[in-house]
């Protein structure tokens, strides 16, 4: 009687549970109506996270080869391997900018879609070498900023800035060729990563640093010039968004403009379209949402920005 009431209690269970899974996976398949709003476009495949993690590690070892190719060797050897990581970019890359191509224009076909992949991915390629040297100017201007750095390979292997600028260079130029979503992809990956938050349609010049980085957020229409350093907490934000006739953000330019061999110190916070002069200086914890002239140095006495001084 007793193992007749235990095998009807596990069944009563067992029902119970099969129940419950089934009303779940009914209620999961009907999308909701804001669920349905947000739906792919298209039923083909959408980029792979994992797949632009492997992408942008390809590029680190292209660029950084000394540092982080364990297999060092002749120049022979060196080339050879080189060729076969950029063979490997430039697939993994086709197929993942024609996933984004087709789930952006679903007009166009697969085949469309992939033709598109394969130049863009092409075009990428051909930039290697920009992308490259960009990178080596920032890791000098790193360098050059921290006493605390002993050489450069610590600041290659360990400094978080190093890993923002890789994602954040070679987004740039996926943006500026235009392909969709990726760009915003490999980005977010190393703001997850590392606090520094580089939206990938910023403009940032050579020999840019960012030190300790944490909490470090640059605006879509940033514009920063050459030989600017940026502490940790820093914001290059948006003072307030101009407004469709629906109440929609309109993507126009919002964020500020640093001129070349500016200094801006930790926590501070500067909204708007506005421009901070070549060879300033702002201040730590910094509320500047006026335009300043060059030479400029922005302190906590005069963070109204009405009685700035000059650093002449």
């Amino acid at each position: 009687m007793e193992q007749d009431h235990l095998y009807t209690t596990h069944s009563d269970a067992a029902s119970r549970v099969g129940a419950v899974i089934q009303h779940t996976v009914e209620e999961l398949s009907r999308p909701t109506d804001i669920e349905q709003n947000m739906m792919p476009v298209s039923r083909g495949p959408l980029p792979s996270v994992e797949v632009v993690r492997e992408i942008v590690d390809i590029v680190k070892t292209i660029v950084f080869p000394e540092f982080l190719d364990r297999l060092r060797g002749t120049r022979t050897m060196h080339e050879a391997r080189l060729s076969v990581s950029i063979e490997k970019l430039f697939r993994l890359l086709s197929k993942e900018i024609s996933h984004c191509v087709y789930e952006q224009n679903l007009g166009e076909s697969t085949e469309q879609a992939a033709e598109e992949g394969m130049d863009k991915a092409l075009s990428l390629i051909e930039r290697l070498s920009e992308i490259k040297r960009l990178l080596y100017t920032d890791v000098q201007a790193i360098f050059d900023n921290d006493p605390a750095a002993e050489n450069f390979g610590e600041v290659i292997l360990s400094y978080p800035v190093v890993q923002a600028m890789v994602h954040y260079r070679l987004a740039h130029q996926l943006m500026l060729l235009k392909v969709p979503v990726l760009p915003r992809i490999i980005t977010e990956l190393a703001h997850s990563e590392t606090g520094i938050d580089i939206n990938p349609g910023a403009t940032i010049g050579e020999y840019f640093a960012i030190d300790h980085g944490t909490g470090v957020v640059i605006g879509e229409t940033c514009i920063i010039g050459n030989h600017v350093t940026l502490y940790q907490g820093v914001t290059l934000g948006a003072k307030n968004f101009t407004l469709d006739g629906e109440g929609h953000p309109v993507n126009v330019p919002r964020h500020p403009i640093l001129e070349d061999h500016v200094t801006v110190y930790a926590n501070a916070t500067i909204l708007g379209r506005i421009t901070v002069g070549h060879d300033s200086i702002v201040g730590g914890n910094i509320w500047l949402t006026e335009s300043v002239p060059p030479y400029s140095k922005i302190v906590q006495r005069c963070a109204d920005c009405k009685g700035y001084e000059s650093s002449k």
